[in-house]
């Protein structure tokens, strides 16, 4: 599996042992599982006696590639060995690995599920409509003096309409003008072949 250096970071973290010992390291990978499968954010998910002595950006960075790796091997069906031998390579114990694999061996199938259940299709766009508004001042009473685009995008997914509504400054806009044209160019393409 491919990993991100903050991802890799987060997990070396959590395999040492002078940051996370047994008892700090299982609560972390249960914690970590239990924020995936709740439907709810649930915002005391690190709030155990066995994380309170671990500094709190180390716990959230632990935290935040912990559940990442977990999503990860789900995504892309990773068997046992595969996350043994990629956490292996983090400097995992053998016994931290064994405590992993089995709790990502317990709750996997209801993982799967979810991911599924995002689906693969993203809304649809009927109708894009905008307006020009302008900037004068700021909330210090500076003036500013800049345009900035409302956008509303009508959408629909599996029968339900919904519409998307942000800002965007010109140069945002002109992002994303050029994103939109490489995109039908590349179905374009992709329906010519």
């Amino acid at each position: 599996m491919e990993l991100s250096e903050s991802v890799q970071r987060g997990l070396q973290a959590l395999a040492d042992p002078s940051a996370f010992d047994q008892s700090s390291y299982r609560a972390l990978v249960d914690a970590s599982f239990r924020s995936l499968r709740s439907s709810q954010a649930d915002p005391g998910v690190l709030d155990q006696p066995e994380l309170k002595q671990i500094d709190q950006i180390l716990l959230k960075q632990s935290h935040t590639a912990a559940t990442t790796f977990i999503l990860e091997a789900v995504k892309q069906n990773a068997d046992k060995s595969t996350m043994s031998s990629c956490l292996e390579e983090l400097s995992f114990s053998a016994d931290k690995v064994e405590l992993f694999n089995s709790t990502h061996q317990k709750h996997r199938k209801e993982l799967e599920r979810l991911l599924a259940s995002i689906g693969r299709c993203p809304p649809q766009i009927n109708d894009a409509s905008w307006r020009l508004q302008y900037h004068v001042k700021n909330g210090q009473v500076d003036k500013v003096n800049e345009p900035f685009y409302l956008l509303s995008l009508n959408t629909e997914n599996k029968g339900s309409s919904e519409d998307i509504n942000f800002t965007c400054t010109v140069e945002q806009l002109q992002d994303l003008v050029g994103k939109l044209k490489d995109a039908a160019k590349s179905v374009e393409k992709a329906s010519q072949m």
